[in-house]
């Protein structure tokens, strides 16, 4: 589990940099002109910690719910800050459609995980 945590970890840690760039408000870190290397960059990279996170197996029980409660804490984590863009820019009147799909297929990724669950185990 060890070496599966520290892979998965720099990673991530590398997507959160490469989504940096990506922001860039003040044009300090990268020019635009850049981002068209980074987005095969971003993909390779998501592929990758897919890969990472698909063939993870927990050990024991004790594995098996540390997965689970870090799966429950990114989840809540994504669906809030979904929920809060989409209220911050309906005061804006100005929503994003990008952020009620995103929030809709997590809804419905939640669901169709937990019939795969119920039908599978």
């Amino acid at each position: 589990m060890r070496n599966n945590f520290i892979g998965e970890a720099i990673i991530s840690i590398i997507l959160i940099a490469l989504l940096a760039f990506f922001l860039n408000p003040l044009e300090l870190m990268m020019p635009q002109s850049m981002h068209m290397i980074m987005i095969p960059m971003l993909v390779v990279l998501f592929v990758v910690f897919t890969g990472v996170l698909w063939r993870e197996t927990a050990g024991d029980e004790r594995e098996q719910l540390h997965r689970f409660i870090a799966s429950r804490f990114a989840y809540f984590a994504a669906i809030a800050t979904l929920v809060i863009a989409i209220v911050v820019e309906s005061f804006q009147k100005a929503i994003d459609p990008w952020l009620i799909i995103t929030l809709c297929i997590a809804l419905l990724a939640k669901i169709a995980g937990l019939i795969y669950g119920y039908f599978k185990h």
